[in-house]
Protein backbone atom coordinates (compact mmCIF):
# COMPACT_ATOMS: atom_id res chain seq x y z
CA UNK A 1 0.00 0.00 0.00
CA UNK A 2 1.27 3.33 -1.03
CA UNK A 3 1.98 5.92 1.44
CA UNK A 4 0.75 9.78 1.78
CA UNK A 5 2.68 12.13 0.89
CA UNK A 6 3.27 14.77 3.27
CA UNK A 7 5.65 18.01 3.30
CA UNK A 8 7.21 19.47 6.50
CA UNK A 9 8.65 22.94 6.52
CA UNK A 10 10.64 23.54 9.87
CA UNK A 11 13.84 24.15 10.27
CA UNK A 12 14.17 22.10 13.68
CA UNK A 13 15.39 19.20 12.16
CA UNK A 14 15.93 16.86 15.25
CA UNK A 15 11.64 17.18 15.24
CA UNK A 16 11.36 16.93 11.10
CA UNK A 17 13.59 13.06 12.10
CA UNK A 18 11.08 12.36 15.16
CA UNK A 19 8.23 12.96 12.61
CA UNK A 20 9.52 10.98 9.76
CA UNK A 21 10.00 8.03 12.10
CA UNK A 22 6.24 8.88 13.82
CA UNK A 23 4.17 9.34 10.40
CA UNK A 24 5.81 6.33 8.28
CA UNK A 25 4.81 4.03 11.21
CA UNK A 26 1.14 5.43 10.69
CA UNK A 27 1.16 5.23 7.01
CA UNK A 28 2.49 8.73 5.53
CA UNK A 29 5.74 9.71 3.82
CA UNK A 30 7.75 12.82 5.03
CA UNK A 31 9.21 15.07 3.00
CA UNK A 32 11.20 18.04 4.68
CA UNK A 33 12.27 21.50 3.69
CA UNK A 34 14.14 23.56 6.09
CA UNK A 35 14.09 26.70 4.99
CA UNK A 36 10.57 28.56 3.55
CA UNK A 37 11.83 29.78 -0.05
CA UNK A 38 12.83 25.60 -0.83
CA UNK A 39 9.47 24.83 1.31
CA UNK A 40 7.31 27.15 -0.95
CA UNK A 41 8.66 25.50 -4.33
CA UNK A 42 8.02 21.91 -2.76
CA UNK A 43 4.90 22.51 -1.35
CA UNK A 44 3.85 24.13 -4.68
CA UNK A 45 4.47 20.99 -6.96
CA UNK A 46 1.32 19.39 -6.08
CA UNK A 47 2.96 16.20 -4.60
CA UNK A 48 2.26 16.38 -1.21
CA UNK A 49 -1.61 15.51 0.03
CA UNK A 50 -0.50 17.89 2.98
CA UNK A 51 1.87 20.18 4.47
CA UNK A 52 2.75 20.45 8.22
CA UNK A 53 4.02 24.40 7.63
CA UNK A 54 6.06 25.99 10.68
CA UNK A 55 5.38 29.79 11.50
CA UNK A 56 9.36 30.45 12.22
CA UNK A 57 11.32 30.20 9.30
CA UNK A 58 15.05 31.24 8.42
CA UNK A 59 14.76 34.00 5.57
CA UNK A 60 11.56 33.59 3.92
CA UNK A 61 8.96 33.15 7.37
CA UNK A 62 6.12 31.32 7.30
CA UNK A 63 3.05 33.52 6.99
CA UNK A 64 4.41 34.72 4.17
CA UNK A 65 5.53 31.22 2.73
CA UNK A 66 1.33 30.29 3.39
CA UNK A 67 -0.22 33.82 1.58
CA UNK A 68 2.58 32.62 -1.01
CA UNK A 69 1.31 29.18 -1.34
CA UNK A 70 -2.34 30.15 -1.34
CA UNK A 71 -1.58 32.16 -4.80
CA UNK A 72 -0.75 29.01 -6.55
CA UNK A 73 -2.23 26.08 -4.64
CA UNK A 74 -5.38 24.84 -2.18
CA UNK A 75 -3.08 22.04 -0.48
CA UNK A 76 -3.99 21.53 2.81
CA UNK A 77 -1.89 23.29 5.27
CA UNK A 78 -1.45 22.55 8.81
CA UNK A 79 0.19 25.50 10.66
CA UNK A 80 2.86 25.11 13.50
CA UNK A 81 2.91 27.91 16.01
CA UNK A 82 4.28 28.84 19.86
CA UNK A 83 2.15 27.85 22.72
CA UNK A 84 -0.10 31.45 22.97
CA UNK A 85 0.67 33.15 19.94
CA UNK A 86 -2.63 34.47 19.32
CA UNK A 87 -1.71 37.10 16.51
CA UNK A 88 0.30 34.20 14.16
CA UNK A 89 -2.70 32.14 14.58
CA UNK A 90 -5.05 34.21 13.62
CA UNK A 91 -3.25 35.23 10.93
CA UNK A 92 -2.56 32.16 9.61
CA UNK A 93 -6.35 31.31 9.82
CA UNK A 94 -6.56 34.60 7.63
CA UNK A 95 -4.21 33.82 4.78
CA UNK A 96 -5.90 29.92 4.38
CA UNK A 97 -4.52 27.63 7.01
CA UNK A 98 -6.83 24.80 7.57
CA UNK A 99 -5.94 23.92 10.96
CA UNK A 100 -2.98 24.80 13.28
CA UNK A 101 -1.16 23.19 16.48
CA UNK A 102 1.08 24.87 19.29
CA UNK A 103 4.71 23.92 19.86
CA UNK A 104 5.39 21.43 21.63
CA UNK A 105 2.69 19.60 20.61
CA UNK A 106 1.64 15.35 21.39
CA UNK A 107 2.37 13.08 17.76
CA UNK A 108 -0.90 11.73 18.23
CA UNK A 109 -2.64 14.53 18.27
CA UNK A 110 -0.99 15.70 15.39
CA UNK A 111 -1.62 12.37 13.48
CA UNK A 112 -5.45 13.37 14.45
CA UNK A 113 -5.72 16.66 12.55
CA UNK A 114 -4.11 15.33 9.68
CA UNK A 115 -6.50 12.80 9.43
CA UNK A 116 -9.70 14.97 9.85
CA UNK A 117 -8.10 16.93 6.49
CA UNK A 118 -7.36 14.30 4.44
CA UNK A 119 -10.81 12.14 5.61
CA UNK A 120 -12.66 14.98 4.58
CA UNK A 121 -11.62 15.09 1.64
CA UNK A 122 -12.13 11.69 0.95
CA UNK A 123 -15.70 12.28 1.78
CA UNK A 124 -16.39 15.07 -0.40
CA UNK A 125 -15.06 12.46 -3.24
CA UNK A 126 -16.80 9.93 -2.59
CA UNK A 127 -20.30 12.04 -1.98
CA UNK A 128 -22.68 13.60 -4.88
CA UNK A 129 -20.67 15.96 -6.93
CA UNK A 130 -22.85 19.25 -6.77
CA UNK A 131 -24.21 20.82 -3.67
CA UNK A 132 -26.78 24.00 -4.00
CA UNK A 133 -28.30 26.82 -2.24
CA UNK A 134 -30.03 29.74 -3.57
CA UNK A 135 -27.13 30.93 -6.12
CA UNK A 136 -24.46 29.30 -4.08
CA UNK A 137 -22.98 25.88 -6.08
CA UNK A 138 -20.60 23.74 -4.81
CA UNK A 139 -18.81 21.37 -6.89
CA UNK A 140 -17.56 18.78 -4.60
CA UNK A 141 -15.11 16.90 -6.87
CA UNK A 142 -13.30 19.75 -8.49
CA UNK A 143 -13.58 21.89 -5.43
CA UNK A 144 -14.94 24.95 -7.16
CA UNK A 145 -17.26 27.20 -5.38
CA UNK A 146 -19.59 29.65 -7.64
CA UNK A 147 -22.07 32.73 -6.30
CA UNK A 148 -23.89 33.23 -9.66
CA UNK A 149 -21.75 32.98 -12.51
CA UNK A 150 -18.37 34.04 -10.69
CA UNK A 151 -16.31 31.42 -9.13
CA UNK A 152 -14.70 32.04 -5.59
CA UNK A 153 -11.59 30.75 -4.34
CA UNK A 154 -11.80 29.26 -0.96
CA UNK A 155 -9.31 26.88 1.23
CA UNK A 156 -9.61 23.52 2.36
CA UNK A 157 -10.87 24.38 5.39
CA UNK A 158 -13.11 27.15 4.10
CA UNK A 159 -14.59 24.62 1.88
CA UNK A 160 -15.70 22.15 4.03
CA UNK A 161 -17.27 25.14 6.27
CA UNK A 162 -19.29 26.29 3.13
CA UNK A 163 -20.27 22.64 2.82
CA UNK A 164 -21.92 22.03 6.52
CA UNK A 165 -23.63 25.27 5.62
CA UNK A 166 -25.19 25.09 2.17
CA UNK A 167 -26.05 20.99 3.55
CA UNK A 168 -28.10 22.66 6.38
CA UNK A 169 -29.37 25.78 4.58
CA UNK A 170 -31.44 27.53 6.88
CA UNK A 171 -30.78 26.20 10.07
CA UNK A 172 -28.68 27.27 12.67
CA UNK A 173 -25.24 25.39 13.32
CA UNK A 174 -23.34 26.56 16.55
CA UNK A 175 -19.49 26.65 16.88
CA UNK A 176 -19.03 23.36 17.98
CA UNK A 177 -20.87 21.87 15.25
CA UNK A 178 -18.68 23.51 12.85
CA UNK A 179 -15.97 22.59 14.47
CA UNK A 180 -16.49 19.17 14.53
CA UNK A 181 -18.20 18.42 11.44
CA UNK A 182 -15.75 21.21 9.37
CA UNK A 183 -12.41 20.48 11.46
CA UNK A 184 -12.90 16.75 12.60
CA UNK A 185 -12.13 17.56 16.35
CA UNK A 186 -14.05 19.66 19.43
CA UNK A 187 -14.35 23.26 20.25
CA UNK A 188 -11.70 23.98 22.75
CA UNK A 189 -12.64 26.75 25.62
CA UNK A 190 -10.66 29.61 23.83
CA UNK A 191 -10.32 28.27 20.63
CA UNK A 192 -11.67 31.12 17.84
CA UNK A 193 -10.06 29.32 14.82
CA UNK A 194 -13.99 28.67 13.48
CA UNK A 195 -14.89 32.51 13.83
CA UNK A 196 -11.75 33.46 11.84
CA UNK A 197 -12.51 30.61 9.36
CA UNK A 198 -16.37 32.14 8.80
CA UNK A 199 -15.23 35.81 9.04
CA UNK A 200 -13.05 34.84 6.02
CA UNK A 201 -15.98 32.52 4.21
CA UNK A 202 -18.13 36.00 4.63
CA UNK A 203 -15.49 38.68 2.77
CA UNK A 204 -15.02 36.15 -0.12
CA UNK A 205 -18.51 35.62 -0.56
CA UNK A 206 -19.34 39.09 -0.71
CA UNK A 207 -17.17 40.02 -3.29
CA UNK A 208 -19.76 37.90 -5.35
CA UNK A 209 -22.85 39.81 -4.13
CA UNK A 210 -24.12 42.96 -1.96
CA UNK A 211 -25.51 40.70 0.73
CA UNK A 212 -24.03 39.27 3.83
CA UNK A 213 -25.06 35.31 3.08
CA UNK A 214 -23.84 34.16 6.82
CA UNK A 215 -25.55 35.59 9.26
CA UNK A 216 -24.81 35.61 13.31
CA UNK A 217 -27.36 34.28 15.32
CA UNK A 218 -26.65 35.86 18.55
CA UNK A 219 -26.01 32.87 21.64
CA UNK A 220 -26.54 30.41 18.81
CA UNK A 221 -24.11 30.18 16.01
CA UNK A 222 -24.52 31.10 11.97
CA UNK A 223 -26.90 30.50 9.67
CA UNK A 224 -26.62 30.32 5.65
CA UNK A 225 -29.01 32.22 4.59
CA UNK A 226 -31.04 32.13 1.23
CA UNK A 227 -30.75 34.78 -0.85
CA UNK A 228 -34.53 35.33 -1.00
CA UNK A 229 -34.39 36.57 2.55
CA UNK A 230 -31.29 39.33 2.36
CA UNK A 231 -33.52 40.82 -0.81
Amino acid sequence: MSRIPILIIDDDKSLCALLTDRLEAEGFHLAAAHDGRSGLENAATGAHALVILDVMLPGMGGLEVLKALRGVSTVPVLMLTARGDDVDRIIGLEYGADDYLAKPFNTRELVARIRAVLRRLDERRAGPKRLSAGDITLNLELREVSVGDALVQLTTLEFSILEAFVRNAGRVLTRDFLTNVAMGRGLGAFDRSVDVHISNLRRKLSRSGEFERIKTVRGNGYMLAPRRTLE
